[in-house]
């Protein structure tokens, strides 16, 4: 028999609460709802009012993923969509998530949350600039952390200030509160930039995809600046055998996890370790949402 939860007034129906998801730690579904009940408060403010593309994995990382933008059959009547014009559907509509009720009735589903640089009330228009910076093998997150130290350093030099999160994965994402700007003209500087850094570090960085260029070296990827991009939202678990989630982490942390001993592992961050990390830091990106933090391009 499905549990029947209400959350906020809404009745929710919450199922396979047993299912394993992540099988290095035996996380539970049930273990996966219960840790986006408790950040809550944390992840809505970066998921609100913004359009969210859902990662699917249903029966963990090792089955079926699958990535969609269109609101999920059986989405309630409860939970806000917006229009998304996209150009193979003019009439597109995706899910936004506005408060605690329609985060559960998401996670439910076990998904990853995307969302884009801009607001669902300014489409297209960025209040934010995004650096994925991914290490090719043997290049590990340390190595994304010396490229993140640059390019704050080079960011701070135009008056803008970064924040950095670890994707959850192999890398590191940095976030630039803006003034609303329009994503192509954030597409073009982050470009810029991410070509700077390789003329600036050749041994380091790469600023293009190619696979046969990354072996070693960080890709700065810019491309999430484009309007049709999504990045991993903060404090996201990810489709990973261990429950990793996408953490907002000090620039202390970051110098550290540069070091010339410094452990990949460090910069790591599951489930567990959120709650502690919230009641000692707070939501390290915060600052995203305060306008006298927005900077504009040059």
């Amino acid at each position: 028999m499905t549990p029947i939860t209400e959350v906020e007034g809404r009745r929710l129906a919450l199922s396979n609460l047993d299912k394993v998801l992540h099988p290095l730690t035996g996380t539970t579904k049930g273990e996966v709802l219960h840790y986006y009940a408790t950040v809550g408060a944390a992840i809505l403010p970066h998921l609100r009012d913004r359009p969210v593309s859902f990662l699917r994995y249903p029966d963990g990382p090792d089955g079926q993923l699958f990535f969609t933008k269109n609101p999920p059959p059986g989405t309630p009547s409860w939970v806000r969509t917006t229009p998304v014009p996209r150009s193979e559907d003019p009439r597109a509509r995706q899910v936004v998530i506005e408060e605690l009720a329609s985060l559960m009735w998401a996670a439910n589903l076990v998904v990853e949350f995307h969302t884009p640089q801009w607001r669902a009330s300014s489409p297209a228009v960025a209040d934010r600039l995004v650096f994925d910076l991914d290490p090719g093998p043997p290049a590990t997150v340390v190595d994304c952390c010396r490229v993140a130290l640059h390019l704050r350093e080079r960011l701070a030099a135009d008056g803008l200030e970064a924040f950095a999160k670890t994707s959850g994965s192999k890398g590191l994402h940095l976030l630039v509160p803006l003034a609303p700007t329009p994503s192509g003209q954030v597409s073009a500087y982050a470009k810029q930039l991410a070509v700077e850094a390789e003329t600036e570090l050749p041994r380091l960085v790469v600023h293009r995809m190619a696979r046969a260029l990354r072996p070693g070296k960080v890709f700065v990827d810019h491309s999430q600046n484009a309007a049709a991009k999504t990045t991993a939202t903060p404090y996201t678990l990810r489709a990973r055998a261990l429950p990793a989630v996408s953490a907002p982490v000090t620039w202390e942390e970051v110098a550290d996890a540069a070091g010339p001993a410094a452990d990949p592992e460090e910069l790591v961050f599951l489930m567990d370790d959120i709650t502690p990390r919230l009641e000692r830091y707070g939501d390290l990106l915060a600052p995203l949402f305060a306008p006298e933090r927005a900077g504009g391009l040059p």
